[in-house]
């Protein structure tokens, strides 16, 4: 016999099933909830306990400390895989076969050109404009140069807007900060892996070798894969949304990277190199600082520490402290911000006030340190963490319009002036 839920108001039950997703996870199904019950609406601000789609993309399990894409853990993808399969994996449900890889790989190289009438754009933006605003900008401005629309109905129109973004996207994100550097852009180079390309599209200069660094390009894989979805967070959630009034998929994408330029979401990393950096000019005493956080009186908190999601521990985290760890050690890097990061990290994970909060460095707090120690400057760190979504982003906005999913149209509780009569200029 399945759960039962039921809804009692003025005298009048309703009953509604309590079904389970794969996992097991349970939910009420309140699709018809206002309409059952006479004009009824629930109100859940943040849409923390509200469910908006079915999906068979990512599990996130918060209280375990459980990450999988499409089934398979993300320690395993990590450890074994590379970011273009699980590109391949978001996109298509599952791991490719080698000829399918192979395929995959080339078609994307096919569509890494970017008009040259975009660069324009690019050039009507001050060296001072933040990243993100410009590569928002630039993801919108495809449209224009792609402006056939895509079929959601066939197949082939939608792989190639899918490959047609993944190629061109990188691209993109190095633009803005070879803009923000004052360097010349740069182009793809198709002999490189997709990873290896979107290094040398940021670091290449024109007169000098760039070095792979196998333990970076190492390092910058497991990001990507690590960023690459996250169930329905802000931007996965914008993305839908805005495809869900039938919005083509790059001006989709392109209100995902606003949502995720926000710092209570992929502005995180970039906050962790900023407090840092404010620990440091305070003259690095880090435990004031610790104090600080523990002080229920002060407003400061640590940043890189505890998740939204995770009550238990970030498993992104765990992963990518082994390339941090190995980063530091291998470019002997001195730098007296990073030094303090490592003091903050033993102080989370040996003080009783954080452990006993599980208070633990999330996936933001390592990615920062990386990137720091790459010599990307902070303002690109959200850049970086868009390049890993992307694959995320576009498969949920394909799952979105393969399900034809209604416009997205929250309600609200109505709290201004009641009805009133309109009183002319003279009388008010």
């Amino acid at each position: 016999m399945s759960d039962k839920a039921k809804f009692i108001h003025n005298g009048n039950e309703l009953e509604f099933d309590v079904p389970q997703g794969t996992m097991d996870e349970k939910y009420v199904d309140f699709s018809n909830f206002r309409s059952q019950t006479g004009g009824i609406i629930t109100l859940d601000p943040g849409y923390k306990n509200t469910g908006s789609c079915k999906s068979e993309i990512t599990y996130l399990d918060g209280e375990e400390g459980v990450l999988m894409y499409r089934g398979y853990p993300i320690e395993q993808l990590a450890e074994k895989s590379n970011f273009t399969e699980v590109m391949y994996l978001l996109l298509n449900g599952e791991l490719p076969q080698a000829d399918q890889l192979s395929k995959f790989e080339n078609d994307i190289k096919d569509h890494d050109m970017v008009s040259e009438d975009i660069t324009k754009i690019l050039a009507a933006f001050p060296s001072s404009a933040h990243p993100m605003g410009v590569l928002s900008t630039l993801t919108s401005s495809l449209t224009a140069f792609n402006p056939k629309a895509v079929n959601v109905k066939s197949e082939a129109d939608m792989y190639r807007a899918a490959v047609t973004l993944l190629g061109k996207f990188p691209v993109l994100a190095s633009w803005t900060l070879r803009k923000m550097k004052g360097w010349p852009l740069n182009y793809s180079d198709n002999k490189l892996g997709y990873v290896e390309n979107f290094y040398q599209l940021m670091f290449k200069q024109p007169n000098k070798d760039l070095e792979m660094d196998p333990i970076v390009i190492d390092a910058l894989d497991k990001l990507l894969i690590l960023h690459a979805d996250h169930e329905q967070n802000c931007s996965t959630s914008t993305v839908r949304l805005v495809g869900s009034a039938h919005t083509g998929l790059f001006a989709s994408i392109s209100s995902g990277v606003s949502a995720l330029w926000g710092p209570l979401h992929g502005g995180a990393n970039q906050a962790v190199v900023e407090m840092l950096e404010l620990i440091q000019e305070d003259g690095g005493n880090v435990q004031k600082w610790v104090d600080k956080a523990k002080d229920k009186n002060d407003d400061f908190r640590l940043m890189g520490f505890g998740h939204r999601v995770y009550k238990n521990f970030d498993p992104r985290a765990r992963i990518i402290k082994k390339a941090a760890d190995q980063i530091l050690d291998k470019l002997g890097i001195q730098d007296e911000a990073l030094e303090i990061a490592k003091k903050l990290e033993q102080a989370a994970l040996e003080d009783d006030y954080f452990v006993s909060r599980k208070l633990y460095p999330n996936v933001d707090f390592y990615s920062g340190i990386i990137y720091k120690a790459l010599g990307i400057p902070t303002e690109m760190f959200t850049v970086m963490f868009a390049v890993g979504r992307l694959p995320g982003w576009i498969a949920q906005w394909i799952e979105m319009r393969k399900n034809n999913e209604p416009i997205g149209r929250p309600r609200q509780i109505y709290t201004g002036p009641a009805k009133r009569d309109y009183l002319d200029i003279s009388a008010r």
